[in-house]
């Protein structure tokens, strides 16, 4: 009960575990893991091969383009006067900083969704779901399952996973997903994104923009 009480965009203490992170329902998150453990065990199993691309982003919550947002709401079915309200909410935000003890003027925050508004993660996983959908949209570079179900990724939040079968499925579909995001405003960490290869004997790399991306 307490830490739910805990202030959110507060600094961290000594243990530098920011409150979002006490007060996140880790149900959602383990439920991923666990699933992304079947996959596995299934591949080997099966002994099948397995590429599970690890996708990091450089700071997305920042990175939104909003004039993508304002029409994927539009995609989405929103009506134009709800899509105008939730802009001019944007378009009127403005932020202040203190540079050496003074506060300096007003600026306008041109990209991102803003932290701290119960509509941001609305917003934000809108952008995510356009993502997945676009380069996903085809169906080919997808895992089995179960006898008729087929996946293509385990998504919470802004971690995805992508899933294919080989390394050739799993380089097409980083690539789309790349171009994806690159339409909405977000640039895949290539030093973070890692790749983890299972039952394979290949040893080409995942690359994006032509740098490798690690196996681990």
């Amino acid at each position: 009960m307490a830490i739910r009480q805990i202030k959110s965009g507060k600094a961290a203490g000594p243990d530098n575990i920011p409150a979002e992170s006490l007060k996140a329902d880790v149900r959602l998150c383990t439920d991923q893991i666990a699933t992304l453990r079947i996959i596995v065990e299934q591949s080997i199993e099966w002994n099948s091969s397995l590429y599970i691309n690890f996708i990091d982003y450089e700071k997305p919550f920042d990175s939104v383009d909003k004039t993508t947002l304002w029409k994927l709401l539009r995609y989405y079915g929103m009506r134009q006067k709800i899509v105008n309200v939730i802009r001019n909410s944007y378009d009127r935000f403005n932020c202040k900083i203190v540079h050496g003890g003074q506060l300096k003027d007003s600026f306008k925050i041109n990209t991102g969704v803003r932290k701290g508004c119960l509509l941001s993660p609305f917003l934000f996983l809108l952008v995510i779901d356009r993502i997945m959908k676009t380069s996903t949209s085809e169906g080919k570079r997808r895992i089995q399952w179960t006898c008729r179900m087929q996946l293509d990724d385990l998504d919470f939040v802004d971690d995805l996973a992508l899933l294919s079968h080989t390394q050739q499925q799993m380089q097409e579909k980083t690539t789309s997903v790349a171009a994806a995001s690159a339409a909405v405003g977000f640039n895949i960490h290539k030093g973070k994104s890692k790749i983890l290869p299972y039952n394979t004997a290949c040893t080409n790399p995942i690359t994006i923009d032509g740098e490798d991306l690690e196996d681990v």
